[in-house]
């Protein structure tokens, strides 16, 4: 049954304006607002060392003066050599190619609908360019369905032109996914100016658009993949309209060399007013054209997406790339979709679907919430229901369920500590590191794409990630119930390299019962959508309850070839609790040379510290500082894939007259260098 949507008058005075506007809330008001997280922007200390993600205004600023925690920036002004936070906001990590595996269940089709997702991960003002000592996060970690991440925020009264900062863009790149940056021109009832919709467009002397061309610099020099161009301030005429249309081409000439890619909301149209079309038609085609792909605006319906389809396929492109817009910020999974307008009742795919804030799952958690529910959540409103991808099912149409997902897993060494880039804690081999909580994005692991496909002829256990101990990072995989049956638990799709040499390492720990554990190898993928893999498995080990173990498991019995899945079979009787904290795939040892030049460039009395140093050569997958305490005990104190780091809270321990600063890197096996040291004085 189609949905009947409310108009966006009715939207406007309902209060959810947010939504069909494509607002966020902290764009209804000129003062400083709260972000998905609720919290306000925090105050800037004078002298304080915190860098920050950047956001600007095109050129001129709003009159007045900013509020509490917010500076105002002129990105026409804005250079990277005055940038003096810059090396903390670079993402360093290429965007990986993937591929696409045969899906897991029969409703998921490859090479049609995408997704697209709008997140607002922290508050426009006042997010930490490196993330923070809060475990309260948005960890992403379904990259699998996603095709494209814009980094979603803004308001009018701290800036409407924001960069995504590094450890989102650091994920999202080691899965395969682009990252967006935003452009948002606010309605004129929530303090937009047309004025800066002017200072966008805006021509210099010479005929070129000195905007577009920071916006092109921004991207590259940050290390993100382009813009979402969000026009919504109201009061312009067609000459707005041509120059804004002659702005979009121009930015997409600027970005092509550069791999840049451009997202355009369906809100200005090409007469210069702001009128949301809810499909692409003549009023706002050239703006399509002109762009990589558009974001239709929520009030669709059947015939509007299938002329849209339609439109899109006699202008020479890919009707996948329109995003048919779905608004899940207030009801996340409960809200009503017409699945079948974007879906097609035949199974052929009209479009390809936008999801406009799905950190609902995160946010729409009580108090006090755990990273645990908020996975528990989140696997839900992208895998369903049953919280397995070759099972889906519900009213809820999971994403799971229609799109196929997508693996970087192509190339030795690789491994995964389950790491989900937040936790109550730094374990490293097993060991707490600190104590403190915290979150760090860009440190995250490539996880499993399918959560979790499990395959037993008797009871299924709970398999989750689980934050109450870990082999390294904060999280490992915890299997718990009762095995009646041999249980295979599925992970990682995969198309890596098998040679006489490659080895399989588990680390592993039983908390209670008694687990047989053998690897699971696939050396092909099944012939047809929805059957399962077929696994050659190989002893891994019998475990009684007790501390973590390691386990190395050599494939040459599997001759050569390519593996397409990697996957555990438990077997026992009665109740277990089994993790896996590490799962490492090699064929040869990796080895990973030191970074140096490792200096304090700045400090404060309050503990504060800016580090930085020379990359090392050879693949690093991030570097990790540690506090070398008296005694020689190691705190850990920060990780990043930049050369710079910034910690803070530090305090003299007795007898100390220089803090000690300790910097490995580390490879993609988790193979760490030799360490470089580096003291400051109290």
């Amino acid at each position: 049954m189609t949905r009947t949507p409310p108009t966006r008058r009715t939207v406007v005075v309902s209060g959810a304006a947010a939504a069909a506007a494509l607002l966020a809330p902290a764009t209804a008001q000129a003062a400083p607002a709260t972000g998905a997280a609720g919290a306000a922007p925090k105050k800037r200390a004078a002298g304080t060392l915190q860098p920050y993600a950047s956001y600007w205004f095109p050129d001129s600023l709003p009159s007045g003066t900013p509020g509490e925690g917010i500076t105002w920036r002129s990105l026409k002004q804005w250079t990277p050599e005055g940038d003096a936070d810059l090396a903390f906001n670079r993402s360093t990590v290429p965007l990986a190619p993937r591929f696409t595996p045969v899906p897991v269940n029969a409703t998921a089709r490859a090479d049609q609908a995408r997704i697209s997702s709008l997140v607002s991960f922290a508050p426009t003002a006042g997010n930490p360019a490196q993330g923070a000592a809060n475990a309260d996060y948005y960890a992403l970690t379904h990259w699998a369905y996603i095709d494209e991440l814009v980094f979603w925020g803004g308001s009018s009264g701290e800036g409407i032109v924001l960069a995504p900062n590094a450890p989102v863009v650091d994920a999202a790149h080691r899965n395969g996914v682009p990252v967006l940056g935003n452009v948002f021109l606010p309605p004129i009832a929530y303090g937009g100016q047309l004025r800066w919709t002017r200072d966008l467009v805006q021509k210099g002397a010479d005929g070129r658009f000195p905007i577009a061309e920071k916006l092109v610099r921004v991207a590259v020099d940050y290390g993100f993949d382009g813009w979402f161009l969000n026009a919504e301030t109201g009061g312009g005429d067609a000459a707005l309209g041509a120059q804004m249309l002659a702005f979009v081409r121009e930015l997409k000439r600027l970005g092509e060399p550069h791999g840049l890619r451009i997202t355009w909301y369906d809100s200005m149209t090409t007469a210069g007013s702001v009128d949301w079309q809810d499909e692409l038609n003549e009023r706002n085609q050239d703006f399509f054209t002109a762009s990589d792909t558009m974001f239709v605006n929520f009030n669709w319906n059947t015939t509007k997406l299938a002329s849209s389809a339609k439109l899109a396929q006699d202008l020479g492109r890919d009707r996948y790339e329109l995003w048919a817009g779905i608004d899940v910020e207030s009801n996340g999974w409960n809200t009503s979709v017409d699945w079948d307008a974007i879906l097609g009742s035949g199974g052929e795919h009209v479009v390809s679907y936008g999801f406009y804030r799905p950190e609902w799952t995160r946010n729409q958690l009580p108090d006090g919430r755990t990273p645990g529910q908020f996975h528990a959540a989140d696997d839900r409103f992208w895998t369903g229901e049953s919280r397995d991808p070759a099972e889906p099912g519900g009213s809820w149409r999971a994403p799971a369920a229609v799109v196929a997902d997508r693996s970087t897993v192509t190339a030795l060494p690789f491994a995964c500590s389950f790491n989900t880039g937040h936790g109550l804690k730094w374990y490293d081999g097993g060991v707490v590191r600190s104590d403190a909580a915290w979150n760090q994005l860009g440190l995250q692991d490539r996880l499993p794409g399918r959560r979790w496909v499990v395959r037993t002829t008797g009871r299924r256990p709970a398999v989750t990630l689980d934050f109450a101990d870990a082999w390294r990072g904060g999280s490992s995989l915890l299997v718990d119930g009762t095995l009646d049956a041999p249980t295979t638990v599925e992970l990682h799709a995969t198309r890596l390299p098998l040679t006489a040499a490659t080895t399989v390492e588990l680390a592993q720990r039983v908390e209670s019962g008694a687990v047989t554990v053998e690897l699971g190898v696939a050396l092909r993928e099944p012939d047809r959508p929805g059957d399962p893999l077929a696994y050659d498995f190989l002893p891994a080990g019998t475990l009684k309850a007790g501390d973590w173990s390691e386990a190395a498991v050599r494939l040459s019995s599997l001759g050569t070839g390519t593996i397409h899945g990697l996957a555990v079979r438990l077997g026992g009787s009665g109740a277990v609790k089994w993790r896996l904290g590490a799962l490492t795939v090699e064929d040869t040892a990796e080895q990973v040379a030191a970074p140096s030049g490792l200096k304090v460039d700045k400090a404060s009395g309050d503990g504060e510290f800016r580090l930085s140093w020379k990359a090392a050569t050879g693949v690093v997958r991030h570097y990790e500082v540690y506090r070398v305490l008296p005694g020689g005990g190691r705190r850990f104190l920060a990780g990043t894939c930049a050369q710079a780091a910034y910690v803070k809270g530090l305090a003299r321990e007795q007898g100390e007259n220089t803090v000690t600063f300790e910097l490995r890197a580390v490879g993609e096996s988790f193979a760490v260098s030799a360490p470089l040291t580096v003291q400051h004085p109290w």
